[in-house]
């Protein structure tokens, strides 16, 4: 599996008048301008043929949060899938997950991203892939999503609340948008336990401005305000750290594959992966799964 060492998806911020603009602030942090063309080469230098691409040369080269595509793997485990369902992902990035899901278990994902580069992207990977009648992709806000009551059966956030200063606007929206009975699977870096803040930049962001932390604790109030009932959650810190760490021998070893997150944040990738490493080894933040289900 290729390393992937972070995420690259980011929800978009429900901005006030006294707020920072959120919302462009990520776009400069997550734009490349030449992504499109990278990660073509990259399937390139994999061996593969960007004009006869199957699902499994690209699958977890194109997921950004820690883990990847184990991680991903992980967090479904713990929710329902079954052919035909809707599905809605927040903060979708490049389409990784949802094409997993649709390849996968025939799911039918919508994925929702403020960033256009990544939509763009995404969209056109899945037409290479075969996967556009399974997968859309639509440039938005995680607290506005564009679907209507109780339509999705499942919702996913893989980490993106780290971008999304009114958490509880995305409650809302998730728990409006799916069916009695489904579930909300969240993968997201949150405030741990240790002293002081993290060192920028980071994954997610360049500056504190743009970046929301908070403990699993404010998640679960948040959640249980919007109508969730709790089902479970999960510290991944040691899973994360143990991650880096074989990923780290590889590239020591090997260099830099031809996919991962290197390809979307170039030059800057090595530093925003060391302060995050060091955050999740200080405590600061801590990778954390919680699911939760509507009523």
């Amino acid at each position: 599996m290729p390393p992937v060492f972070f995420m690259a998806a980011a929800g978009a911020a429900k901005r006030g008048t006294d707020m920072p603009d959120v919302d462009a602030a990520l776009n400069t942090h997550y734009t490349t301008g030449h992504l499109r063309e990278a990660f073509l080469a990259g399937i390139r230098a994999s061996g593969a043929d960007p004009d006869a691409l199957r699902h499994e040369d690209i699958e977890n080269g194109d997921e950004f949060h820690t883990g990847g595509g184990r991680a991903t793997d992980d967090l479904l485990a713990q929710v329902p899938l079954a052919r035909g369902m809707r599905v809605v992902d927040i903060g979708c990035g490049v389409g990784g997950p949802a094409r997993k899901l649709a390849f996968h278990h025939g799911c039918h994902v919508t994925g929702i991203d403020p960033t256009e580069e990544f939509i763009d992207l995404a969209r056109e990977l899945s037409s290479r892939t075969g996967l556009s009648d399974l997968t859309e992709f639509v440039v938005g806000s995680g607290t506005d999503l564009p679907l209507a009551d109780g339509s999705q059966d499942l919702a996913l956030l893989l980490h993106v609340g780290m971008n999304i200063p009114d958490k509880p606007a995305l409650m809302a929206e998730a728990f409006r948008v799916l069916k009695p009975g489904g579930h909300f699977a969240i993968f997201d870096v949150m405030r741990g336990g240790g002293s002081g803040s993290p060192g920028y930049p980071l994954p997610w962001s360049s500056v504190p401005e743009t970046s929301f932390l908070e403990p699993l604790t404010a998640y679960r109030d948040m959640a249980e305000a919007a109508g969730f009932t709790l089902h479970a959650s999960r510290d991944r810190s040691d899973f994360a750290l143990d991650f880096t760490a074989r990923m780290k021998a590889q590239l020591a070893e090997s260099g830099p594959p031809p996919l991962g997150p290197h390809v979307m944040m170039g030059a800057g990738a090595p530093v925003r992966m060391a302060n995050f490493n060091a955050a999740i080894a200080a405590g600061q933040t801590a990778p954390t799964e919680l699911i939760l289900r509507k009523p």
